[in-house]
């Protein structure tokens, strides 16, 4: 494609940390590439956060939390209605900065937008009911009146991924906000450049110094000191199971607070019945949105057997004509992969399926040279033992297996470690609920694509979560729970 295609950047690229209402320098002195995976090329050079910034954010987060706690609901939901807008009016330079760091096509980057938006804007409204949060409780004694309060936890370290930045963002630091925390943020050091820009919006805001913090670096090194750090009361985490586990031993040393979504080996249930032009649309849309860069992907498929041959060949047919590409290009349907490690593990994925038994592979086309573009992938009848059928792969890469009884289907989509998502697709509403209701996920979706509303939920079962974000779980998680019984006269 020809080198116009790509926007042009005529604004200061964000690179410093942003600690207690100030754009810093670390005290490491070091910075760290941030490269886009469409070229490999290194964009700009970020500076790395160490154990001594994160002390310095923390406490910062610390002293502001004093006054910041004690601003009513309706004012904060004035700060987070100004970061909405802010994102608003800056959409396309979000997006593209999300398109160049992390790979997604630009559609799927401003779809991301409209999420970040829309979140910020559900817990302004939430924040304003929060001046009524006081309730009385129904008690069995009419001498005395008990009273249940929701308090801010306090400071919150919010440690988000690289495949949704933004919006994994704005999911933890909205509601943190609206509960009346402070926050200290590490964005993945893969994807740091959109983050930082949504940072300049939440500085715009308005927000007292110290509310809003971000320290940029590695997990080991930020992360780490994070989870420790004796004045942070609740961690946030998305990212890897492995990573996962770490946190949760981390944070268990001084008890704190700890939310985690984790990952997921999730399947999409197709009945005989079902439309076969919608099945192959959430099929494909389930396991290459962000080239399966997702938590939620279904990439495992089950189909009832009499419809298995027409899906699969409508699926080879499909997943050979995805077009694979720069981000930015015309009709693209899926980027590359975010980072070099990540290409790597898929890649070996790959390579295992290929020997593990399964009757046919399909691979779409993946352009060859500079970028981690990785070929969309399907593989039929791989054995249930099989690693790309168990394993959470995080890539383009799809697996059919067909079934013969519902229940057969709900054995099988069950059969896994983790329980965060699953898609239905039948004609037959009464089993479409049916099966819904009996699956091991934490969200299921029923005839329609993965739409996430920050009214309902998120989270799952298993090992790929604790705690739930969006809705008023979202809230919750960032809020202690306080009892208050008094005598019901004046002594």
């Amino acid at each position: 494609m020809s080198a116009q295609t790509r926007p042009r950047f005529d604004f200061p690229l964000r690179t410093r940390l942003f600690i207690d209402g100030c754009w810093c320098v670390p005290e490491t002195r070091r910075r760290l590439p941030v490269v886009d995976p469409s070229t490999e090329e290194t964009i700009v050079e970020v500076e790395v956060g160490g154990p001594a910034d994160v002390d310095c954010a923390v406490r910062a987060a610390s002293r502001a939390l004093r006054a910041w706690k004690q601003t009513s609901g309706a004012q904060r939901a004035g700060f987070l209605r100004a970061i909405a807008r802010g994102a608003e009016a800056h959409g396309e330079r979000l997006a593209a900065l999300q398109s160049l760091n992390n790979g997604k096509p630009i559609a799927e980057s401003r779809i991301d937008v409209g999420d970040v938006v829309a979140t910020f804007d559900y817990y302004a409204d939430l924040a304003e009911t929060l001046d009524r949060a006081e309730q009385e409780v129904a008690i069995p004694s009419s001498d005395h009146r008990a009273v249940i309060r929701r308090e801010p936890a306090g400071v919150a370290a919010l440690i988000v991924p690289w495949n949704f930045p933004m919006v994994t963002t704005a999911w933890k630091l909205a509601p943190a906000l609206a509960a009346g925390c402070t926050v200290v943020l590490k964005p993945s050091e893969f994807t740091p450049l959109p983050e930082l820009e949504l940072a300049a919006i939440v500085e715009r805001a308005g927000l007292p110094p110290g509310v809003f913090n971000v320290v940029t670096g590695t997990g080991t090194e930020v992360g780490a000191a994070l989870t420790t750090h004796p004045l942070v009361s609740k961690v946030s985490f998305t990212g890897s199971t492995a990573v996962g586990e770490q946190v949760m031993k981390a944070a268990a040393q001084s008890i704190k607070g700890v939310s985690l979504e984790l990952g997921g080996k999730s399947s999409i249930v197709v009945f005989a019945d079902a439309d076969l032009d919608l099945a192959v649309d959430l099929v494909t849309g389930g396991a290459f949105f962000n080239a399966g860069q997702m938590c939620s992907a279904t990439s495992r498929v089950l189909v009832e057997r009499p419809l298995a041959e027409a899906l699969i060949a409508r699926l080879a047919d499909r997943v050979a004509r995805t077009v694979v590409g720069d981000p930015f290009a015309s009709g693209v349907q899926m980027g590359p992969l975010t980072n070099r490690a990540q290409y790597e593990r898929v890649q070996r994925f790959i390579a295992r399926g290929k020997t593990d038994g399964a009757s046919l592979v399909v691979q779409g086309a993946a352009p060859e040279g500079a970028g981690l573009f990785v070929q969309p992938t399907m593989f039929v009848d791989l054995p249930v033992d099989s690693a790309v059928w168990r394993e959470e792969i995080f890539g383009p890469v799809l697996c059919v297996r067909s079934f013969e009884t519902e229940d057969e289907a709900i054995a099988t989509a069950n059969d896994t470690e983790f329980g965060l998502v699953a898609t239905v697709v039948t004609r037959d509403e009464a089993r479409g609920q049916r099966v819904a209701a009996a699956l091991q996920a934490g969200v299921v979706w029923i005839n329609t694509p993965q739409l996430i509303f920050p009214q309902t939920s998120w989270g799952g079962y298993k090992k790929s979560s604790i705690g739930r974000e969006l809705g008023p779980f979202g809230l919750a998680a960032f809020q202690e729970v306080k009892q208050i019984l008094s005598a019901a006269r004046p002594v």
